[in-house]
């Protein structure tokens, strides 16, 4: 497929003015096709001569093309483009008739049959430019236009779309006329739904999901609403523009790629966010994140839409932000940036140390599959942090002016990070296009260390600084608590902007001075050496979760800069977190400690002892929440336990009880983390996996199942889960995904060394083939990641230099393997 290159965009954008799409899709023909027709109403611009473009269809097969009424020829058609030649000024309609192939990946029209009734549900996801497999298109954000959409689908099923939609009879069903958005934005959801329906401020507001996870939807329902409106008055609050779209509905649907899709008046979820076994507290506020992640995208990315993907930033980064404040300020969950800290945060810090990083707001995006691969924790997670800090800067009543000044000079229109900085200067005296330049154009992490000189009592603080950001943070002073060595209670907090102009006084030494408190901007942050001596005692007695979350986030970036050994930082989770209360600290932490520390920092003759550790922090942790007072603590605990276990008998006889003692009880989340846990130490086998999938014959059970399967330790059982992956293309990406997760266990390398060779070629082959969803997945997924050694970085380096794999594809092995060079370095380092 060729790929749309930023000059095509500009020169496209400059001939052509884009007003309607009425696009029929048909859905009753079949498992693999559907019929889609297009009519698309434009202008090119008077001022131009006869002039010729091209526009975007991908069919399964195209059978009819007429524009102004005189037929084009079908096998014009070159890949995913049809040239439109000698075009004159003026009005021209495009007619185009077409057969589209379903997805099984989750790109265009995903087609997914429910295992559990049989059941069968259809989707759209066509960001990034994946609107030319569902319909004929000028594919490209700022060719904005109307959009009237209709559907045929099958007896029994309900169309959503976003506008209201309405049955008119035999299957047949329309959706209001849009607003002008942009192409990808466009959306359907079809299927026999289980909905929730409701009205909010006059405005119908709906909740879908499939019908077997009817039950939980409903048992969640209030929850789901209500932070559906407090986040959607709290953005009334914030914006003066209202909401721009006649409905909200959000629709929760199998095998989604991304966490959500703000597809204007229908947000689409992974409907893992139904939750149908026990979860955490931290999960139900990342839920209820998300929700307010995908509504802010409803003014800052669909009322008004970057231009070009170099400002993908200007759509996520703002979402990341305001999700995460909106929930604190709109909902029950008021401790989100603790979880940010600790979870999210992180993806942008290693995002930014790796080869690949990129500006927050890239200058040369070339073409969309360069920015496709600019998804990732830099526009995110670096992006939030940026803003957080420009609103820490700026002051948040300056900022929303700014804000609301950019939505009223771009309403359903197209704005570059340039319009945005100006409307920002619009409301404020302060050089926002300096700090712009120094934070979303300049690539890296600065590191602050804190340096105290003086005597005793008459001390001063210097902040060292390391990089070339402004930065104004906090500082927090922590004294010993005299009736308690093992508290550290705060004395002062004090705001420092850095670069210093001079040292500042801080009186008698502090026990531990912790730079950036609070969290307010983005850089990696070190002790000095009386400080982490303090630390050593005192970590779980500072008061503040969100100060203990920038303390982890330190120590975790010494780990991964070789600056503390991995086997020190399991030592400081031993001491500390068994007397950690929140739960994202505690599920961040041992989701570092288990997934980097144990499975790749340590060496494989360290990592028995390494498990060891992690068990007997777990069982502490499961032993303190015995008194039932604090469950979401003691379910992290038991999912790490069964994790970390390296023998069988204990979670084999949970398993078999169907209970942990003292509780809780197996639901089929765990009942399959057990299992899966069993097969990678050969203690399970294909009759008791295929006995849990009968007991639970759901799509998570055979993920469940693929995940286990691939786990076994046994020659036959690899060869089948390899050629599932490799061989055929069979496999959603969902059953893609598990099968990879099962295939690698650290405790199997010799027995899957043979593999290891042989991922790469195969991996290059089967993306070329399926595309960049199923790439990202054997990126992600499949690499070998336990395979810390030099051979594995040898030949995926030579990987990249011969094979030219797809960019989805290249852009995560060059990441995988500067992560395995990290892991190299930490080793050598500890050894030293």
């Amino acid at each position: 497929m060729s790929v749309l290159t930023r000059d095509e965009a500009q020169t496209r954008a400059s001939l052509l003015d884009v007003h309607h799409y009425a696009i029929d899709l048909d859905l009753t023909r079949g498992d693999e096709t559907f019929d889609s027709r297009t009519v698309i109403r434009f202008t090119v611009r008077a001022e131009t001569a006869d002039t010729d473009t091209f526009v975007e269809v991908k069919p399964a097969e195209l059978r009819t093309v007429t524009l102004d009424g005189h037929p084009l020829d079908p096998a014009a058609l070159d890949e995913n483009r049809l040239a439109l030649k000698n075009l004159t000024p003026g009005e021209h309609e495009l007619r185009v008739d077409a057969a589209m192939r379903y997805s099984r990946t989750g790109e265009g029209m995903h087609r997914f049959t429910d295992p559990a009734d049989g059941e069968t549900y259809v989707y759209t996801q066509l960001f990034l430019d994946d609107v030319q497999r569902v319909f004929a298109a000028f594919d490209q954000p700022d060719l904005k236009a109307v959009f009237d959409l209709t559907v045929t689908a099958p007896e029994g099923w309900t169309v959503l779309a976003n506008g209201i939609t309405e049955h008119t009879g035999d299957g047949h069903w329309k959706a209001a006329t849009t607003p002008r958005i942009s192409t990808y934005l466009v959306a359907v959801a079809a299927g026999p739904w289980h909905s929730v329906r409701t009205e909010h401020r006059g405005l119908p507001f709906g909740i879908h999901c499939r019908r077997s996870l009817a039950p939980h939807l409903d048992a969640d329902a209030d929850e789901l609403l209500e932070v559906t409106r407090g986040c959607f008055d709290r953005y009334h609050e914030k914006f003066t523009e209202p909401y721009p779209f006649d409905s909200y509905d959000q629709a929760f649907v199998p095998e989604f790629n991304a966490g959500a899709m703000e597809n204007p008046g229908l947000v689409t979820f992974r409907d893992e966010f139904v939750f149908r076994s026990a979860v955490t507290d931290t999960q139900r506020q990342t839920r209820a994140m998300v929700i307010a992640h995908e509504m802010a995208h409803m003014w800052f990315g669909d009322l008004v839409t970057l231009k070009w993907w170099d400002d993908i930033w200007l759509n996520e980064s703002f979402a990341e932000y305001m999700g995460y404040q909106t929930t604190a300020e709109a909902t029950r969950f008021t401790d989100t940036w603790t979880d940010f800290g600790v979870t999210r945060k992180p993806w942008g810090y290693d995002a930014d140390q790796r080869p690949s990083t990129h500006p927050v707001a890239p200058e040369n995006v070339e073409d969309t599959a360069s920015a496709l691969l600019n998804f990732d924790g830099i526009s995110y997670a670096k992006g939030a942090s940026a803003l957080r800090q420009l609103v820490t800067w700026l002051g948040e009543k300056d900022f929303l002016a700014g804000i609301n000044i950019h939505f009223e000079r771009h309403r359903f229109a197209n704005a570059t990070l340039g319009d945005f900085i100006d409307s920002l200067a619009a409301a404020t005296d302060r050089d926002v296009h300096a700090w712009a330049d120094a934070w979303l154009r300049t690539t890296g992490v600065d590191t602050l260390t804190p340096r105290i000189t003086g005597d005793n009592g008459d001390r001063a603080l210097t902040v060292d600084h390391t990089g070339s950001r402004p930065h104004r943070i906090a500082v927090g002073l922590y004294d010993r608590d005299l009736t308690d060595e093992g508290r550290l209670t705060l004395r002062s907090r004090l705001d420092v902007d850095v670069p210093q102009s001079e040292p500042r006084p801080i009186g008698k030494r502090p026990a531990l001075a912790v730079l950036n408190d609070g969290d307010l901007t983005y850089a990696k942050i070190r002790f000095d050496t009386e400080s982490f001596q303090a630390l050593r005692t005192g970590l779980a007695g500072l008061p503040d979760p969100l100060t203990r979350a920038v303390v982890w986030n330190a120590l975790r970036d010494a780990v991964r800069d070789g600056d503390l050994a991995p086997t020190d930082f399991l030592d400081i989770a031993r001491t500390h977190l068994p007397h950690e209360r929140d739960l994202a600290l505690v599920d961040g932490v041992l989701t570092f400690a288990g997934t980097q520390v144990a499975d790749r920092y340590v060496t494989p003759g360290q990592r028995p002892a390494a498990l060891a550790t992690l068990t007997d922090l777990c069982r502490d942790l499961i032993r303190r929440t015995e008194d039932g007072d604090h469950p979401g603590l003691r379910l992290i605990a038991v999912r790490h336990r069964i994790a970390t276990a390296a023998h069988p008998d204990t979670i084999a006889a949970w398993l078999a009880d169907g209970t942990v003692p003292g509780g809780p009880e197996l639901d089929p989340e765990l009942r399959w983390r057990i299992l899966t846990r069993l097969a990678v130490l050969g203690a399970t086998d294909e009759a008791a996996i295929a006995a849990e999938l009968a007991a639970d014959p759901s799509a998570t059970g055979r993920e469940g199942a693929a995940r286990c399967r691939a786990a076994l330790p046994d020659p036959e059982a690899k060869t089948r889960a390899w050629e599932a992956m490799f061989a055929t293309d069979d496999l959603s990406n969902y059953l893609f995904t598990a099968t990879a997760q099962g295939f690698w266990q650290p405790e199997q390398a010799d027995l899957v060394r043979d593999y290891v060779p042989r991922y790469y070629a195969e991996a290059v082959a089967v993306a070329a083939r399926r595309g960049p969803a199923i790439a990202d997945a054997a990126g992600r997924w499949a690499f070998p990641a336990h395979a810390v050694d030099t051979d594995t970085l040898r030949l995926g380096r030579q990987c990249l230099d011969d094979a030219e794999p797809i960019p989805a594809l290249r852009r995560k092995l060059a990441d995988q393997l500067d992560d395995l060079a990290r892991a190299l370095r930490v080793r050598e380092a500890a050894a030293h």
